[in-house]
């Protein structure tokens, strides 16, 4: 059974500006990014547990074709993503999430 996803509100806006800037770069690669996302977003909702755990309770998953990590935590009852983050970006930015 997958669970839901929730993101907060700053990895909702890190998601959308991913989108964007892939768009801007060439057109349909924003689709492209959006439909890897979503399908690894369905991996992590069906079994989270498959994802290392970073710091405490945070998990990890990495994407290749597309360099982002989706930082999240695995609840009873709902998955929530933390961050959708450039792995070129500073670590230290996620600092306090959680």
């Amino acid at each position: 059974m997958s669970l839901p996803i929730v993101f907060r509100r700053v990895a909702r806006a890190e998601m959308d500006e991913a989108i964007a800037w892939y768009e801007y770069q060439r057109d349909g690669l924003g689709i492209e990014f959006t439909t890897e996302i979503d399908r690894h977003l369905q991996r992590l909702a069906d079994n989270p547990k498959q994802f290392p755990k970073t710091r405490d309770e945070i998990r990890l998953a990495v994407r290749h074709r597309f360099p982002y990590t989706i930082h999240f935590l695995d609840e009873t009852n709902r998955i929530v993503a933390l961050a959708a983050f450039h792995v070129k970006r500073n670590p230290l930015v996620l600092e306090g999430r959680s």
